[in-house]
């Protein structure tokens, strides 16, 4: 086979197919293609068994794999869509929501931009509050709980159905062969720097162009906020975070999925440079380059949304801006979670709809396209004797599209799998989301592989190699963030410290005005007062925030509730992050990693293989008695004297190590050295 290969890379083959040589073979397509690769399939379980007997191991775990996790899918989801009817049955009973609601209140907020926008009342952002909280709820610290414990349940019943597909594939002992990869990957002169700087000078640049994407969109998100809020309609002003936020997103969306391809070519080229010595660390080599560029480009710009966006705006008569005009974009006064569960819904489905969906569909047929196309360019008189023969199924199989391996595959649901698990404190609905997708993906790449692709070697492996890594990170992970996304994103904590430290009664009512910091606004810089007003008696405006009023002797500095706030953000992080540890080690302790009829079968088995081992080592002692007969025996006269013999090679060997036997008054004992 290697031989082969080596004539691919010379150019003497154009290609290498494995083809349908048999009757059996034929078979199992078509009754793959009729139960398995059918979206009218979708409720039944997959044939692992027979994708395994026509793909491969590889392949078989693969699709074994994405079942187990589409199957934990189902419960995920409906704790998500309880977790989200929660905040729906709950929205008028929400007490901070009321009042941003109620114009009795009547807070005049600061102007969100200078000079040209006036200043505001807070309950015309009645709507936001409102649809922040069917998301910032207290059911949310419980999901980002059950999502975490969710994973570790994940990667053990995947670890034990890893097993019992080891036990029913035979795959227990397997020992993966290392392939040499200077048979599929001809070094050329100038990757020999490939271990040293050309890796760090390459992988900078892919970086670099990630932030500069997503700051680019930043920039874009604070001018047009600007160039709106000079808009004379008063239609558009009120519009301005609603339309901002949209467009920002499906610009975000469009940068991921470009990027994406591009990262997808620049990891092979970046692995190659590094010239690794065997398959397999070529390709654990690619996975990691790739993950860690698609990671940074898929979740980049939710990432700024939940931790960064906001926190650097500086404050009425203070503000931070970018190239001297433009001010730091700030959260809308419900928060910026609502505005993270819709960066992250938008991205999320439409990156599942295009590029898992759209483009796997789309791009086989158009390369098929490609080569049929390419085939009519051939002479009339090769067509017209093409044409007098039969069609030969190597001819047939050219025109499909070569496999080029299952990093694609895997890569696509381990980016959906970080969207479910780490932010899903900001959008409980994302699982539900994820099954959707699956269940047309599983038959959508089935069809794909049996239609619409080479037929593939088949390749032994008895696990799914470093994605199992992978996940095992991403869960720990998501933990993290959670703790994060729920201390510092949402208003969770400022609502508890509040209830139980500043409310007089015990309840969130006043919350909002605590929330809000005041500002003389004769203490406005010239050019950031507003030009014109219709509340030009206004002497004081509202911002969020927890600073010292301006009659206070440390007027806009941190008020003692910002650090109370901070320390209780700090002391949740820790305590969030501990707990969800402890019970995740917990489920993984709890479930066994082999499941029980397969701890006995190995049981029984191994009964066996000790009873067999004990019958042959008596056949053989029995062997040896017979070969040393009395009369070969040494005299009798020296009854306390042993007498040894070697025994003949071959039956040493057979017993696995040096053996002797001797000879005494009370008959033969044998030794082995």
């Amino acid at each position: 086979m290697t031989g082969l290969h080596s004539t691919l890379m010379t150019g003497l083959y154009s290609t290498l197919m494995s083809l349908l040589n048999s009757t059996l073979m034929s078979v199992l397509s078509k009754l793959l293609h009729d139960e398995w690769a059918r979206y009218g399939a979708f409720y039944k379980y997959q044939p692992v068994d027979l994708i395994r007997k026509y793909f491969g191991e590889k392949i078989g775990l693969y699709f074994a794999w994405l079942g187990v996790y589409t199957q934990l899918l189902i419960p995920a989801s409906m704790v998500g869509i309880i977790v989200f009817c929660y905040g729906c049955y709950t929205v008028d009973m929400d007490v901070p929501s009321l009042e941003m609601c109620d114009k009795q209140q009547n807070f005049t907020m600061c102007p969100l931009c200078d000079g040209v926008c006036d200043y505001w009342h807070l309950s015309t952002a009645c709507g936001t509050a409102r649809a922040s909280h069917l998301f910032d709820n207290p059911a949310t610290v419980f999901f980002a709980i059950f999502m975490s414990l969710w994973v570790a349940t994940f990667l053990e019943h995947w670890k034990r159905r890893q097993i019992s597909l080891n036990h029913s594939w035979d795959l227990t002992g397997l020992e993966e062969e290392e392939v040499n990869t200077i048979t599929y990957h001809t070094p050329q002169p100038h990757r020999t720097r490939g271990r040293g700087g050309t890796h760090h000078y390459i992988s900078d640049p892919t970086f670099g162009l990630t932030f500069s994407a997503v700051f680019g969109v930043i920039v874009y998100r604070i001018v047009v906020s600007a160039l709106m809020a000079m808009s004379p309609d008063p239609e558009t002003k009120s519009n301005v975070r609603v339309t901002v936020t949209a467009t920002a997103v499906i610009i975000n969306l469009v940068v991921i999925l470009i990027l994406d391809e591009i990262y997808g070519a620049v990891a092979v080229w970046l692995t190659e440079l590094e010239i690794p010595r065997t398959e397999s660390n070529f390709e654990q080599h690619l996975i990691l380059k790739a993950f860690l560029l698609k990671f940074m480009n898929a979740y980049a710009p939710i990432f700024y949304v939940a931790f960064f966006k906001g926190r650097f705006a500086g404050r009425p008569g203070d503000y931070v801006y970018v190239f001297n005009d433009y001010r730091m974009e700030e959260c809308a006064p419900g928060g910026c979670l609502i505005e993270l569960c819709i960066q992250l819904s938008i991205i999320m489905v439409g990156k599942q709809l295009i590029q898992n969906n759209v483009f796997e569909i789309g791009i086989p047929k158009l390369k098929k396209l490609i080569r049929a196309w390419k085939g009519k360019g051939i002479s009339l008189e090769e067509r017209e004797e093409q044409r007098a023969r039969p069609p030969q199924q190597w001819n047939l199989d050219y025109t499909l599209v070569p496999f080029e391996g299952l990093t694609p595959e895997y890569m696509e649901m381990i980016i959906q799998f970080g969207f479910v698990s780490l932010f899903v404190a900001s959008f409980p609905l994302a699982p539900l989301f994820a099954l959707l997708n699956n269940v047309i993906e599983i038959r959508l790449d089935a069809k794909k592989f049996v239609t619409e692709l080479r037929r593939p070697d088949a390749v032994q492996a008895k696990d799914i190699g470093i994605w199992y890594n992978i996940l095992s990170g991403m869960g720990k992970f998501s933990v993290i963030i959670n703790a994060f996304v729920i201390s510092f994103t949402s208003d969770f904590i400022p609502r508890l410290v509040y209830q139980y430290m500043y409310s007089q009664t015990g309840t969130m009512h006043g919350f909002i005005d605590h929330t809000l910091s005041h500002f003389n606004v004769s203490n406005f810089r010239p050019g950031n007062a507003p030009t014109s007003s219709y509340l030009s008696e206004t002497t004081v405006c509202r911002y969020k925030d927890y600073r010292e009023p301006p009659w206070s002797a440390e007027a806009y500095q941190f008020s003692k509730t910002y650090w109370a706030v901070l320390a209780a953000r700090l002391a949740f992080v820790i305590l969030f992050q501990n707990l969800v540890m402890f019970l995740s080690l917990l489920v993984a302790w709890v479930i066994p990693d082999v499941p029980k009829n397969i701890s006995e079968q190995l049981k029984r088995e191994k009964t066996l293989l000790v009873d067999v081992f004990l019958r042959e080592e008596k056949e053989k002692f029995h062997l040896l008695q017979s070969l040393f007969s009395s009369k070969d025996l040494p005299s009798q006269g020296h009854p306390d004297t042993a007498h040894f013999r070697t025994l003949p090679l071959g039956l040493s060997q057979g017993l696995g190590h040096s053996v002797m036997l001797e000879h005494t008054d009370h008959g033969f004992v044998l030794l082995a050295g």
